[in-house]
């Protein structure tokens, strides 16, 4: 479990039993009582209970989880996945922007261009950060990279957790909206591959601004939506306490986009999600990041832009 438990409301259940657990290890340790056949016994519980929690989630619930305290966002996984990673700066337009973190790694000796949305930890690093919100700047310095990874052949792979791009005064004024669009423009005829990894929160234009990828994978507890369903519930019911309502009719958990044909995989969670245990999540990341660079690595590039260009013309297509 990581530092500093938090538990959602849906797992207080858990967390009793977790207590019960907790206190009869420490009655063992300090008083010499005991206790094996009782922890075992709760033990077993516990794991029956997180089956039955976790294996039927709301699409809230997930919500929930994609926003956890806890949740590991980019760095961690690039610390866990990726060897030599080495940040840039800048975008050498108008400054840097640290809610999108960007430079060169090594995934198992391959060269690869690492991007992605990055939250803070604690107040005093969100407010470095914006939140995980970029500014225009967070998206230019994005896009300096995709065209250094061009240029080097360097596949690029793209981390997205953001509630959306920073809506602020100052970023309008510096041209959020054509940002975002020229990366949608520029993204889609890159002449390297790419992977988008949705590991958190998938915000709208703010997550497309760098997910505009050959494969988009999706961890099983994050979303990815047009709208967080606070603010579809705000327009459609001037309610936002109806966004458990809102939830369940955008479709945005990884399983309905999977059958959507919007994602590419869904790659697992340990039980309790991605903060209970790091290490397992970035191994699966991992191991999806290195299935899908070797189908895409060896494309031509004509057969690439192709590719990617119909899979995103598929997006949204129906019969009558």
């Amino acid at each position: 479990m990581a530092i500093n438990e938090i538990w959602l409301d849906f797992e207080k259940p858990i967390a009793v039993i977790k207590k019960q657990i907790d206190e009869l290890q420490k009655l063992q340790e300090t008083q010499g009582v005991d206790t094996t056949d009782e922890i075992k016994s709760l033990e077993v519980k516990m794991r029956l209970l997180q089956e039955d929690i976790y294996s039927n989630l709301s699409p809230w619930q997930r919500i929930k989880l994609a926003r956890h305290p806890n949740r590991p966002y980019t760095l961690d996984y690039v610390n866990c996945i990726f060897e030599d990673f080495q940040e840039l700066h800048g975008d050498r337009r108008y400054a840097d922007d640290p809610a999108i973190i960007c430079g060169p790694a090594k995934l198992n000796n391959l060269p690869v261009m690492i991007i992605g949305h990055q939250k803070g930890r604690d107040t005093k690093e969100n407010i470095i950060r914006n939140f995980g919100m970029p500014h225009p700047e967070g998206y230019r310095k994005a896009l300096r990279m995709m065209k250094m990874a061009e240029k080097f052949k360097m596949p690029i792979i793209c981390f997205i957790d953001t509630p959306g791009a920073y809506p602020g005064i100052g970023a309008e004024e510096r041209g959020q909206a054509e940002a975002i669009a020229y990366n949608l423009q520029e993204m889609e005829s890159l002449e390297v591959p790419s992977i988008g990894v949705v590991i958190g929160e998938g915000g709208s234009g703010g997550a497309l601004g760098i997910g505009v990828c050959d494969a988009i994978l999706m961890l099983e507890n994050a979303y990815y939506s047009v709208i967080t369903p606070e603010g579809a519930a705000a327009i459609l019911w001037r309610d936002a306490t109806k966004a458990p309502e809102a939830a369940e009719a955008l479709k945005i958990t990884a399983a309905n986009l999977k059958e959507l044909g919007v994602i590419d995989e869904i790659i697992k969670e340990p039980w309790g999600g991605a903060h209970q245990n790091l290490q397992g999540t970035a191994t699966n990341i991992k191991n999806s990041i290195e299935d899908y660079l070797s189908k895409l690595i060896n494309l031509p590039t004509e057969a690439l832009i192709r590719q990617r260009y119909e899979k995103y013309r598929k997006i949204g297509s129906f019969i009558e």
